[in-house]
């Protein structure tokens, strides 16, 4: 997903990463710093805003930002967005085709 996210968005730097297992934040943030890049955004790929968005993801990037000296912005997660009930909608008219 990051992958093909990164192509459509026509993003030359981006890596993969999650909050408990591997690749890790940290080393993300830690790669990029190291390729020269000093402004970060992380586009978190969660339905809803859970505990991990609201509590460990702040203090997180808020170390990781000041441990290698870079910005790191945190976009929004998916819930509420417009296109999710379309594709709610699509998955369900293509499970009904079947």
């Amino acid at each position: 997903m990051a992958d093909a996210a990164a192509q459509r968005g026509g993003w030359e730097a981006h890596e993969t990463a999650f909050l408990e297992c591997s690749p890790r934040l940290g080393d993300a943030v830690a790669a990029l710093a190291q390729r020269g890049i000093s402004d970060i955004l992380v586009l978190p790929y969660f339905l809803t805003l859970g505990i991990h968005l609201q509590r460990d993801l702040p203090k997180l990037v808020e170390d990781l930002a000041r441990l290698h000296g870079v910005t790191i912005r945190v976009a929004p997660p998916l819930d509420g967005h417009d296109a999710l009930s379309g594709i709610l909608v699509e998955r369900a008219e293509e499970a009904t085709r079947e």
